[in-house]
């Protein structure tokens, strides 16, 4: 316990919780990509996941990991800002200035939070219809989704959102990797690249969905 509560500890345990919700993310986000296919593949991939019976236990551990991260977040930026409380005479620059993105990460993060609320309001605890998948009678997702993607404000709102995830996974996930070791001159810069190209291709994967909606299911 002491070792969790101290600083190196407190990094360690935000890069752990953060490595569970990229791979979260991804697989999310890869499930959305369904609404290409069609109702039917949309609405069974929701119904296996929901009559799941280890579902409460991913949710759970989501929760958990969710509120630790946020806590460790909060935490870590405090003695951040603590231990930078007297400015540099010189600004410094290269690798070793801070990314754009870790100096916003407490704001986009808290973006994050309220998204995942809204989200869950809207989409798990949201209006209740019905449906029939080959023989099996499931909830109506797909419908909802085309219904709530129908109102360019919440489109609007969503895609805000999700640049936001970018911003963060990008950073989160060199960072992450970086804590837990996997870090090196040499493997670096690679590594900064794969982030930045994941953080794009799942931002996107997610956007993809209200813009294709909006657009074009009607």
């Amino acid at each position: 316990m002491r070792y969790l509560c101290s600083s190196i500890g407190r990094k360690q345990l935000m890069s752990l919780t953060g490595l569970v919700w990229l791979g979260f993310v991804l697989t999310h986000m890869l499930g959305n990509l369904l609404i290409f296919v069609g109702a039917d593949a949309y609405n069974a991939y929701s119904h296996a996941l929901v009559s799941n019976p280890f579902l409460i236990l991913a949710e759970a551990l989501l929760a958990v990991t969710l509120l630790v991260h946020i806590y460790t977040g909060i935490k870590v930026t405090l003695e951040n800002k603590g231990a930078r409380s007297k400015k540099y005479a010189m600004p410094s620059n290269g690798e070793k200035a801070a990314r754009f993105q870790s100096k916003f990460m407490i704001f986009h993060g808290s973006i994050l939070l309220v998204f995942i609320i809204l989200h869950l309001i809207t989409f798990k605890y949201g209006q209740h219809y019905t449906t029939t998948v080959r023989g099996v009678e499931m909830r109506d997702i797909h419908r909802l989704v085309i219904e709530v993607f129908q109102n360019p404000i919440y489109v609007a709102w969503y895609c805000v959102a999700l640049v936001s995830l970018g911003l963060h996974l990008s950073h989160g996930f060199f960072s992450s990797l970086a804590t837990a070791g996997i870090y090196g001159p040499k493997y670096a810069p690679m590594i900064s690249k794969f982030g930045y190209v994941y953080a794009v291709l799942v931002s996107l994967g997610f956007i993809s969905q209200p813009v294709y909606v909006y657009l074009f299911a009607h």
